[in-house]
């Protein structure tokens, strides 16, 4: 059913629809269902002494049964439902839900989430999807456009992506394999094919026992690299202008709905982003709201402090967003380039929350093996090294975390912004 089409429709209109009860309301004389799909709700109205066939129908539906009905479009301004109504010459019960239901829109997100594809038909979580459908379109496309290639990495690995903690170990055949934490080596890899420009959106697996708003132990990833790369800020320039493309063609098509069933504006960010150096943000994370980042998180920034950055980048900018540079080297991944042992990477926090890590990389051999062996990595990362041996241009890239974004744009937790959460307390549905 596509609503708007309905609704514009003239009187006497023959249509056929098929979707879920959302109400029905059951009187002597008369009977009203809501029925409703991803389009949207329409009344139809059925006269029991005109219609008697229907009888025997309409006392077995139950609210979420689906039904399919074929009639003729109504204008009636006394319905408060778009004014319209449907009133049926053929009606089917195609699936009768059973009744109660599990939950409703007052119980808790994990109760909600035992029953998720129930959780998923409201119109808000509807919604969301729709929204992050488009804004992985607008990604793909901004990047298509720049003659960029999508592959599709890996996610079963023989060595961790990046260290040794924080990954899945399982059994593959007669030997240990993990669940990838990362394509950045396969992206890595790419470039060593020669492909210039490169991109991919896949899943991420993380073994991280942590129980908050924003972790998940599996999530989507749009990740990207490229080749001339001269400094960091050539990788900053092409994270926000992607962002602003994506939140344009999702204000354009949704930021109204959003803004209605949210209560959460969409602006538009502007060009440049906000750069501040991490030691400039200590200081005026003091000067203004006297926090003081713990001596033992001096190089790296806790997630105390990324969210008073939502305030800083608002106070100091009047942006959402906020580019952060100048992370130590030990916090930092060992493919990072370094200029006088300060990694040339950043965070991108957006209303306080980071979203993405992106860095110029290490592209020499000799110089990447000795960061990886500082790490106590170099035999574990050896196929990775391999990439580097044969010649390899400087580049650098970025990874976005979708359903962050997703969770950012509307105001929710991690849990309601995947289609399925997974968590270390999480397996199911």
């Amino acid at each position: 059913m596509a609503l708007q089409n309905i609704i514009n429709a003239k009187s006497g209109k023959k249509i056929k629809l098929q979707g879920f009860v959302d109400s029905i309301r059951n009187k002597k004389s008369i009977a009203f269902i809501v029925l409703r799909d991803i389009t949207g709700k329409i009344q139809i109205t059925i006269v029991k002494e005109k219609s008697p066939q229907f009888n025997d129908v309409i006392e077995k539906i139950t609210p979420e049964s689906v039904i399919t009905v074929t009639g003729t479009i109504k204008k009636n301004p006394e319905v408060k439902l778009n004014g319209i109504e449907l009133l049926p010459s053929e009606l089917v019960l195609e699936s009768i839900a059973a009744t109660p239901l599990p939950i409703d829109s007052t119980s808790l997100i994990d109760t909600r989430l035992d029953y998720r594809w129930i959780d998923l038909r409201s119109e808000k979580n509807s919604l969301v999807f729709k929204v992050q459908t488009l804004l992985t379109s607008a990604f793909r496309n901004f990047l298509l456009k720049k003659d960029f290639i999508e592959f599709h990495s890996p996610e079963i690995i023989a060595t961790a992506s990046e260290s040794g903690s924080e990954v899945f170990e399982l059994q593959y055949f007669d030997r240990k394999a993990y669940l990838a934490q990362s394509p950045q080596f396969y992206k890595q890899m790419a470039l060593a094919s020669g492909w210039e420009k490169v991109f991919c959106c896949a899943p991420v697996f993380r073994a991280e026992k942590s129980n908050t708003n924003k972790h998940a132990t599996e999530f989507t990833g749009f990740d990207l690299e490229f080749t001339g790369v001269e400094t960091v800020e050539d990788v900053m320039k092409m994270e926000e202008n992607l962002l602003v493309e994506g939140i344009k063609v999702v204000n354009k098509k949704y930021g109204k709905e959003i803004e209605r069933l949210f209560n959460i504006p969409l602006p538009v960010p502007t060009l440049p982003f906000p750069r501040m150096d991490l030691n400039e943000v200590y200081a005026e994370l003091e000067k203004r709201y006297g926090y003081k980042v713990p001596e033992e998180e001096k190089g790296d920034l806790p997630t105390e402090g990324e969210k008073l950055c939502k305030q800083l980048a608002h106070d100091k900018f009047k942006h959402e967003f906020i580019f952060i540079t100048g992370y130590d080297t030990k916090k930092r991944a060992f493919y990072h380039t370094r200029v006088n042992g300060v990694a040339q990477g950043y965070d991108l926090i957006w209303r306080g929350v980071e979203i993405t890590t992106g860095a110029k990389r290490e592209h020499r051999y000799d110089i990447l093996l000795s960061q990886a062996k500082e790490k106590g990595l170099d035999k574990d990362v050896q196929f990775y090294l391999d990439f580097f041996k044969y010649g390899m241009p400087p580049h650098g890239g970025f990874g976005v975390g979708l359903d962050r974004i997703t969770m950012l744009i509307f105001g929710l937790t991690i849990k309601e912004a995947q289609f399925v959460f997974r968590g270390p307390n999480r397996l199911n549905p």
